[in-house]
């Protein structure tokens, strides 16, 4: 990433960090401790709907309406797990913002590159060319409960799931996502990353101040964030800004899928938990039959 791009990230994680400290009562009597269960629900979309252009805040009036809106609509939806499964927090457009994104400054996200473009279209072709059920590895990897988008990295808040504990040893940082139980293991002790490509990708861990900054590299090419290929850099920032609040940060760099890098930023807020099960077990075996049984009785029919 260029020296500017980082020096404008860098300020703009300060600027947000900065403003979440002066709303909060108490500072962290040690910044660097971030043990703990942490929920980052909220109901702020990751891009700024266009309807909303430059408004990067909502006004408390504004907010309501929003917020009344997409519950309505959410209401009618038809969802597998419906509105009774959803966390509180999803209910909050949390400080009004209208998007997670906030880099660039329209809140959302950059265009994708000519080969990106391509990409994408043999992809779809291809899907389209074998079915949507030929075979189980046909299936979204989270149908399959090896891998869900909200567990990351980076994380992105869901409609359920949105905890995470954070567990600290001298050398390693863990990071366990209560959604699909996926833990991710931050070596501290500066060794390079590692050469096999993981679907969590290669993360090494480092303290800039105080801030916990995660640097992930590594990606397979199974593995995808808004349309993003195994060029994936991620740079994730945790700055504890008060007893009970995590300022969590991340910039997103491909070349080979976006034109430029994009940042985004949101709130972890402690709580007393628990963690649940996520009860999908790896291959999801049963559904996978049902769907692939299904698939060869819709075939019969419309031969």
């Amino acid at each position: 990433m260029r020296a500017w791009r980082r020096a404008t990230l860098n300020v703009l994680a300060v600027a947000i960090a900065s403003a979440v400290i002066r709303a909060s009562s108490m500072a962290p009597a040690n910044p660097r401790d971030l043990e703990g269960i942490w929920n980052f629900a909220t109901m702020t979309p990751l891009e700024r709907p266009r309807e909303l252009a430059a408004k990067t805040v909502l006004t408390p009036a504004e907010a309501a309406e929003y917020e009344q809106q997409t519950i309505d609509r959410q209401s009618t939806t038809n969802n597998t797990a419906g509105p009774d499964w959803w966390d509180p927090g999803t209910r909050i457009l949390k400080n009004r913002r209208t998007s997670l994104i906030v880099e660039p400054p329209d809140g959302r996200l950059p265009a994708f590159t000519t080969e990106a473009q391509a990409r994408n279209a043999a992809r779809a072709q291809e899907r389209r060319s074998r079915g949507p059920a030929d075979g189980p590895e046909d299936r979204a990897l989270n149908e399959r409960c090896l891998s869900w988008a909200i567990a990351g990295p980076p994380m992105l808040p869901g409609v359920y799931n949105n905890n995470i504990q954070i567990i600290q040893t001298r050398d390693y940082v863990a990071i366990v996502n209560e959604m699909i139980h996926d833990a991710r293991l931050v070596p501290m002790d500066g060794r390079p990353h590692g050469m096999v490509p993981r679907w969590m990708g290669d993360s090494r861990g480092r303290w800039a101040a105080n801030t916990l900054v995660i640097d992930t590299v590594g990606f397979t090419d199974r593995t995808s964030v808004r349309g993003s290929g195994e060029h994936l850099h991620l740079v994730e920032r945790f700055t504890r800004v008060s007893d009970d609040t995590i300022e969590y940060q991340f910039t997103a760099e491909d070349p080979t899928t976006w034109v430029q890098p994009w940042s985004a930023a949101f709130a972890m807020t402690r709580t007393s938990g628990p963690m649940f099960e996520y009860a999908c077990h790896e291959g999801n075996e049963r559904s996978m039959v049902g769907m692939l049984r299904g698939a060869r009785a819709a075939e019969r029919e419309n031969r």
